[in-house]
Order: structure tokens, then sequence, then C-alpha cells
């Protein structure tokens, strides 16, 4: 199976907006569409989903699943850690659609705020992307270990947050998902031994367009 690095990944990404003209904001429409997808296989009857989200393109991508998520009937809690005003350009687009929208938004301040998580039959894990190089550090970490100790089942958007996409290196700690849901290809740190534990099953999907050197 074709596996990719992160720096080859940036380069789609970068590559479909210049070359291409696809807005980043498409692309991440994309995105959070297909990991609603497969969410809503892995509810199935159930109704109850949780994102939880930093304010990255990660975590855009989360929101993006969350609106078509609510779209489908599903009642679903955002969970948003990191600053406001530090949130990506696509980040806020689609958050201030969901605040139109009336889902319910926690912002995250300290971990105990996460316990709310345990009412979700389903979490959605948006907080990191692929551009953590350096450990997981405070309140991250523990909010990541308050996760795993929900023992609640987890799909991750596009991997697990705290693992290292190239290596498969846990950076620290690490959502353990049910499932990720990546896109584009594989990305190499998920042949780790190590990674397989917290990846989970899984699924590549595209973002509406692809490349010769991804085929």
């Amino acid at each position: 199976m074709k596996t990719i690095s992160v720096a080859q990944a940036k380069e789609f990404d970068h590559r479909a907006q210049v070359d291409f003209g696809v807005p980043s904001i498409v692309l991440m429409e994309n995105a959070g569409r297909s990991a609603a997808e497969v969410a809503l296989k892995m509810l199935w009857w159930r109704e109850r989903a949780a994102v939880v989200c930093g304010v990255g393109n990660n975590g855009g991508d989360g929101l993006v699943a969350a609106r078509h998520l609510y779209n489908q009937g599903k009642k679903v809690t955002v969970f948003v850690i990191g600053d406001h005003n530090r949130g990506t350009i696509d980040f806020m687009a689609n958050l201030l659609i969901i605040e139109h929208l009336g889902l319910p938004i926690v912002w995250v301040k300290e971990a105990v705020q996460l316990e709310e998580l345990s009412q979700a039959e389903l979490v959605i894990d948006a907080l990191f992307g692929l551009g953590l190089t350096t450990p997981v550090r405070q309140p991250a970490r523990e909010m990541i270990e308050t996760i795993n100790s929900l023992r609640r089942p987890v799909l991750a958007v596009d991997l697990p947050s705290g693992l290292n996409a190239d290596s498969g290196e846990v950076m620290g700690a690490a959502v353990k998902a049910k499932c990720t849901v990546t896109f584009i290809a594989m990305k190499k740190g998920f042949l780790s031994p190590q990674a397989k534990q917290y990846c989970g099953r899984i699924i590549v999907r595209d973002i509406g367009i692809t490349s010769p050197t991804i085929r």
C-alpha cells in the first residue's frame, strides 16, 4: 500500500491549492465530510457524538465533521482546546458556522471539563494534525489521557493525536483510536508496530483531488 511522509502530504496540499486551484477550505470540507461518513457508520443507531478539536486545520476538519453529523440528526457536542485568537482562518470560518447552527461548544481550560465526554457514544479526535513534532505538553497531555481513560470508541481524524506521522512514535501521549480515517494515503508512521495499537482500523479517503505521485 502506498505511504507518504508528512512532507509529501504538505506538498500535496500545497499543489492542490496552487497548481489545481482548490481552496484550502474546500479540502477541509472534503476531509471533514469523509470523517463524518465514517463516524456515521461507527455510530449506526446511536446518537451522541463528541468532537475534540484543536484550533488548527485538523480541528477544522473536526468542525466540518461535527456539522455533517448534526445535519444527519446526531446530537453533537464540540470541545475546543486552544487559544481562540490563534485559530487558523479555515478553522475560524467553520467555527462560525457551527456557532450559527447552535451546536454546543465547550472551550476546554482543564481536563475535568472533558468528563462530559462520558455521555458520548463516539469521540472524534481532531486535536493535533500532522504538524506535531515535539512531545505533547500539558494541558493537552492530560486531555489525551482523559480521552483514553473514558473507554469510549474513538475515531481519529487523519491520525491519532500525539502520534508522529513519520515515525509512529508516541510523542509523550497519544489517543488510542478504534479507527483512523486518514487522507490522501497511509502515513509512513502507521506501519510502525507501536502505532498499530493507537491507529486501530485505518481507512484511507481522498479529499477531492489526487496526483500521479500519490496513486
